[in-house]
């Protein structure tokens, strides 16, 4: 669409000079369709970095509730190893009920660790924060492209005014290629934002 844009607005200027109606009726056209992209790109790139803001929060709490359950577990094994060198000490009575507490609290320990029913096992808690780790990543990467191309966008839509103000044509170009630019980064933080790393 770009070339076939392109070879218009190079035909109507090298007829009209670079001035008159059609030639400023093509501008006017690049202008549409390059905000139309610098609305959709501002769009998406809001959206990325609300998933990012969302996603970093998500796992910075899980983070938090991993840690208060290795708390709760080193805790608890203190609590059993002193029970322990009580029980050195006691009577068979007192060794037996320490015997049993410290099987209730092992049994609290290994669930801390592992508890697949709920997701809060520590084993899962640290899955589940690495995954939202990954997806603030992703979006964070989307919403760098989407924002580099609303800023090429952008320079494109004044460009491209100025083109009809002043009649310049190379403004008309510049404006194409930087619309293309922003088509490019769009495209990659849509589909494959992890394949650049550009900050």
């Amino acid at each position: 669409m770009e070339h076939g844009l392109g070879h218009e607005l190079g035909h109507d200027e090298g007829a009209e000079g670079g001035h008159g109606g059609n030639g400023h009726r093509r501008t006017a056209l690049l202008i549409s369709v390059l905000a139309l992209v610098l609305a959709l790109a501002e769009t998406c790139g809001k959206s990325s970095q609300t998933v990012a803001l969302s996603a970093n929060v998500e796992a910075s709490n899980l983070w938090q509730f991993y840690q208060a359950k290795t708390i709760r577990q080193t805790t608890l094994r203190t609590a059993s190893d002193t029970l322990a060198l009580e029980a050195l000490g006691a009577g068979a009575e007192a060794k037996e009920a320490i015997a049993r507490q410290r099987e209730k609290w092992a049994a609290t320990v290994e669930r801390y660790e592992s508890e697949p029913s709920t997701g809060e096992g520590r084993t899962q808690l640290m899955a589940r924060a690495k995954a939202a780790e990954e997806r603030r990543e992703h979006a964070l990467a989307a919403y760098h492209h989407f924002e580099l191309a609303s800023a090429g966008l952008q320079i494109a839509v004044v460009l491209a005014s100025a083109r009809i103000i002043t009649g310049m044509a190379f403004l008309t170009w510049i404006a194409m290629g930087l619309g293309a630019a922003g088509v490019v980064f769009c495209a990659i933080g849509a589909f494959a934002p992890l394949a650049i790393h550009l900050f």
